[in-house]
């Protein structure tokens, strides 16, 4: 049996779990989720748990078994207290701020990049150099946080550029010079 799915789902009391066929809704403080259980999969509600339960034991069958827990279990979590991940901007002269609903960096290129953020995820700026995506929805948080990261990675010989709070980026060792 799956390790991951078989454990149970706790539910806190803010959270509310509609379950109708195989879609279930997960509402709380911070928004809701929609998701919909393949065939393979039921889901059981019972005292302020969920569990998860596969009707056959095939390897398909046991891989999703450990995914649809693992993504209830976020939506869940994600309803309740949100996910978010913090990035840096690190380098001379760059910088990000607040504009709106999105940001603008000045990253060392020719121009200032403005992103925008969509209508799910908020961002939001610290100080210059620190910037927040937080949102219900785990995946979608990850998505638009390496999409900033992406438009300007930390580069291999200085670590100038957009990381995670806390990367660790290994850098090349320049060119030496000659000795005579």
């Amino acid at each position: 049996m799956s390790k991951i799915g078989q454990k149970s789902i706790p539910v806190s009391t803010a959270v509310q779990v509609t379950i109708a066929d195989r879609e279930i809704t997960v509402k709380g403080t911070k928004g809701n989720i929609s998701l919909t259980l393949p065939r393979i999969l039921k889901i059981v509600q019972n005292e302020g748990n969920l569990l998860i339960e596969r009707k056959g034991e095939t390897k398909k069958h046991k891989s999703a078994h450990g995914l649809w827990r693992s993504l209830i279990a976020n939506a869940v979590h994600g309803v309740d207290s949100g996910w978010s991940k913090k990035l840096e901007v690190v380098g001379t002269g760059f910088n990000a701020k607040q504009q709106g609903k999105g940001i603008v960096l000045r990253l060392g290129l020719s121009h200032p990049v403005e992103f925008s953020a969509p209508e799910d995820v908020q961002i939001t700026v610290e100080g210059n150099n620190s910037i927040i995506i937080s949102g219900v929805d785990k995946q979608r948080v990850g998505e638009i946080a390496q999409q900033i990261k992406s438009i300007k990675k930390p580069d291999a010989y200085k670590g100038k550029g957009i990381r995670y709070e806390g990367e660790h980026i290994k850098l090349k060792p320049g060119k030496k010079a000659k000795t005579a």
